[in-house]
């Protein structure tokens, strides 16, 4: 395959305060990437080209597609178009018969001239679908673990190290630290490839919180609820509707983690004033 690495060199004039210089500077790559079920495309997502099972897994889970990784059959990365490589990939995922009946049964219902263009979602009644409840396995976290998780996931990060570019998603777990981490240049194709890598280690979404870098959306509510995760912590701010539907989901959203400082908007109660746990 000449599918593009993640990371390219670029040539770019720097404008300074002592002069300017030209040189060499890594950035993003960016590729189409489509979601192909039953050999008809689902979705295509501008995507960093990297982790594609796990984003064609996490996002057959986070989307409701499928109920457990066990329902698919296979998943095949396949490069498209473009003599030179790298213009587009297309993941064909291939479902096992009960949960290709359902997926079936959904696009027939979904069919129609109404779309919102929603990351791959065809219908205002897909976008704003309800949440399962994480408040039965909710946990606690203390205010130095929600400083901590930031602070953490901003070390494995090397993609944004290079270029400033890209975000990431983390799953923070007490006593542990970041366990695990994924990076893109979309900010929900980052949670998508975390939920993935999640599930293939086998890593319960009960067990800890999600860290993210970027906003929080009600996209960024929905695939946290998917994973199972009580906790989502943000860098930055939420939307009014994100807000709602974590709160609705009895999800903890924090936000605007900046230094020691940070917002909680939907249960407090689980925040505590206590010293994060040591993680070695």
């Amino acid at each position: 395959m000449r599918i593009r690495p993640p990371l390219s060199q670029t040539m770019r004039l720097a404008r300074r305060a002592a002069g300017t210089v030209s040189g060499n500077r890594m950035v993003p790559e960016e590729t189409p990437v489509a979601f192909s079920f039953a050999g008809t495309t689902h979705a295509v997502m501008m995507a960093s080209p990297a982790d594609f099972e796990d984003f064609a897994l996490g996002f057959s889970l986070t989307e409701g597609i499928i109920d457990s990784p066990n329902e698919i059959e296979a998943i095949e990365v396949e490069e498209v178009g473009g003599e030179g490589g790298g213009a587009g990939v297309d993941i064909q995922i291939r479902l096992k018969d009960k949960a290709n009946n359902r997926f079936q049964a959904r696009r027939r219902r979904l069919a129609g001239p109404v779309g919102c263009g929603l990351c791959g979602i065809e219908s205002i009644e897909e976008a704003m679908r309800s949440v399962e409840s994480v408040e039965r396995e909710a946990i606690t976290l203390s205010a130095s673990d929600i400083v901590q998780s930031v602070k953490l996931l901003s070390k494995v990060q090397p993609m944004h190290a290079e270029t400033g570019a890209v975000h990431a998603a983390g799953f923070y777990v007490p006593g542990k630290g970041i366990v695990m981490a994924r990076e893109d240049v979309g900010r929900h194709n980052a949670l998508d490839k975390l939920a993935g890598g999640l599930t293939k280690k086998g890593i319960e979404g009960s067990s800890g919180a999600v860290v993210v870098t970027s906003r929080v959306s009600v996209e960024m509510v929905q695939k946290t609820a998917a994973i199972g995760a009580s906790f989502i912590i943000a860098v930055s701010a939420p939307t009014a509707l994100a807000i709602r539907t974590a709160q609705d989901a009895g999800m903890t959203l924090v936000a605007l983690v900046r230094g020691e400082d940070f917002d909680v908007f939907t249960h407090p109660e689980r925040v505590t004033d206590g010293a994060a746990r040591n993680v070695a």
